[in-house]
């Protein structure tokens, strides 16, 4: 890490939400809107993995609850960067199941931009975030976002989207995700214009940085 850096304290902003409530497009919107490249870590790459699984065991895995989650790696790498050292986020195969075996090199940065759907749920994460932010959006428009991206880039039918859907997306959006909206700084409307959702986070995170 360099001088500047070590002199400058490393914010972390986060973003939650629910699986397709428009989590990424805000942070590609928000990142294009930001000075400087900004280092970015994305928690749903931290899926435990489930090598010592069958393909058909891991299809029925419950990939929405919490412990599906590494948080304790993933906390290791975000405290990583809060110090200014490099980390290698995994890279997660989500038609498989599995991750893969190689990783994505995240350099640190003044600004760590971190997002995922059970983000909030963790008091020890929290803790971490300079200023979080959830998306809210109606289940309906939550399913279609999901059906369009796991049919065309997942290998995914429509009949077992909605079936996951049912059994596990949407009672642990329930039971986890929206909760932890209570834990938020910011909450926006997943149906806004990101443009200008992206804007005022900018500006927020520069009026933080001049604190």
């Amino acid at each position: 890490m360099n001088r500047a850096m070590q002199a400058d304290r490393i914010r972390v902003v986060g973003i939650c939400g629910g699986s397709c409530s428009g989590k990424s497009s805000l942070v590609t919107a928000l990142l294009n809107e930001l000075e400087g490249l900004p280092a970015r870590l994305c928690f749903d790459s931290y899926y435990r993995p489930l090598t010592h699984l069958s393909k058909a065991e891991r299809d029925l895995q419950n990939f929405d609850h919490p412990d599906s989650l590494d948080h304790e790696l993933f906390l290791e790498h975000l405290d990583c960067l809060r110090r200014g050292i490099a980390v290698d986020e995994p890279i997660y195969d989500f038609a498989n199941h599995d991750r893969l075996e190689r990783t994505r090199r995240v350099e640190p940065a003044h600004l760590v931009v971190v997002d995922g759907i059970l983000l909030l749920v963790w008091s020890e994460i929290r803790r971490r975030l300079d200023l979080s932010i959830f998306i809210d959006g109606d289940e309906e428009t939550r399913l279609a976002r999901r059906i369009e991206r796991d049919v065309s880039e997942r290998g995914r039918t429509e009949t077992s989207v909605r079936r996951q859907f049912q059994a596990t997306v949407g009672p642990m959006h329930e039971r986890f995700v929206q909760p932890s909206a209570a834990h938020a700084d910011r909450v926006f409307d997943g149906d806004g214009k990101l443009e200008a959702m992206a804007r005022e986070l900018a500006q927020e995170v520069a009026k933080q940085a001049r604190r």
